[in-house]
């Protein structure tokens, strides 16, 4: 017992702790107490989120190389090494494209509009193969932990059962991030629909004074 949880738990925490951050910056829009927030301020959120992902990210194949190098272990030979440091690539990408586009003000409207969509989809992309590979190496951690995993040890149900509920919450943001009603609305709606709200709270004072 406590095997599964030796070696590479360095690696394995910031790799969990980068796709929590990218996990945060995908819902940040989607949130609807932050609509009423500037949409410059949660760019710089979403961009923070993402800067913080990108090094966790990086952080995490570090150690994940360095541990396989004192042990003597191949570097990048499974599935799952493969699509983890492609999901990294893409989503340096991403960050670099999402900053040079899309936070700094250099950029005309027609591009960002024209490439919006692209790289909504392009994250969302990213994060389920994040899923995808953060599942791969729990069931390759499992494999290599217990020689005995198709006896269904207690550590190997319980984080079957961890897996299983890492689908289910990835599916769910996915749900999220693709429903209409959960997008960030326009911002002259916003204006007005603050407006709105500011007439109708002195409309209700007024009427107490009364």
């Amino acid at each position: 017992r406590g095997q599964l949880w030796q070696g590479r738990s360095s690696g394995d925490f910031e790799e969990r702790a980068w796709q929590e951050a990218a996990l945060g910056s995908i819902i940040v829009y989607r949130l609807p107490w932050t609509w009423k927030c500037s949409k410059l301020l949660m760019k710089f959120i979403h961009a923070g989120l993402n800067t913080i992902a990108m090094i966790l990210a990086i952080v995490s194949m570090v150690a994940v190389f360095e541990y396989h190098n004192a042990r003597n272990i191949p570097n990048m030979y499974s599935l799952h090494s493969w699509i983890g440091l492609t999901a990294v690539i893409f989503y340096s990408l991403q960050l670099f494209l999402g900053f040079a586009v899309f936070l700094l003000p250099f950029a005309p409207v027609p591009l960002r509009a024209a490439l919006l969509p692209i790289h909504v989809y392009s994250g969302l992309t990213i994060f389920a193969t994040v899923i995808a590979t953060a599942l791969m190496g729990i069931t390759e951690k499992l494999i290599f932990s217990f020689p005995v995993y198709s006896a269904s040890p207690p550590e190997a149900t319980f984080v079957n059962c961890l897996g299983l509920l890492l689908v289910i919450f990835g599916a769910l943001i996915l749900w999220m991030a693709s429903r209409t009603h959960w997008k960030r609305p326009p911002e002259e709606n916003l204006l007005k629909s603050m407006g709105f709200e500011v007439i109708q709270q002195f409309a209700e004072l007024h009427h107490k004074n009364a």
